[in-house]
């Protein structure tokens, strides 16, 4: 008896579409991660990209518990002197609330070029319209 790898040209991919308003933005990207992953599939391969497709609508509208509206900060640096900036996740909310899901969920994945590759099948919009009509995508609810 052999045991099962996942050959990258067989993997049969799907799309999800998931509704984050009301979810709770680490729970949202803990499902997200898994499927972009792939563990929800009985083919599974720790060192192949065997997940499916991800579209996120309705990132705007995500919720987090506690006080980390105001307490959580998001750090980026300039790589010169002083060049820190702050920005906390209220902030973020306003500016970039897609950017708040997707640091969400690529810090749940594997760090180096299977974990680069893998976030490229995520897509997330800020309303409830996306673009991947054409793909059929199935409704996702967790």
């Amino acid at each position: 008896m052999s045991t099962y790898m996942a050959n990258p040209e067989k993997i049969e991919r799907k799309w999800y579409v998931i509704d984050a308003e009301g979810m709770v933005l680490g729970r949202l990207a803990s499902e997200t991660a898994k499927i972009l992953r792939g563990k929800n599939k009985p083919v599974f391969t720790p060192n192949v990209d065997t997940g499916d497709y991800v579209i996120i609508v309705n990132a705007d509208k995500i919720k987090v518990t506690g006080k980390k509206m105001l307490q959580k900060k998001y750090y980026n640096h300039s790589d010169y002197v002083g060049g820190m900036r702050v920005t906390s996740l209220a902030e973020m909310m306003q500016k970039k609330p897609e950017k708040v899901v997707e640091l969400a969920v690529k810090g749940m994945l594997p760090k180096g070029p299977l974990g680069r590759k893998m976030i490229k099948k995520l897509h997330i919009y800020v309303g409830p319209e996306h673009k991947q009509q054409a793909q059929q995508p199935e409704l996702l609810t967790f």
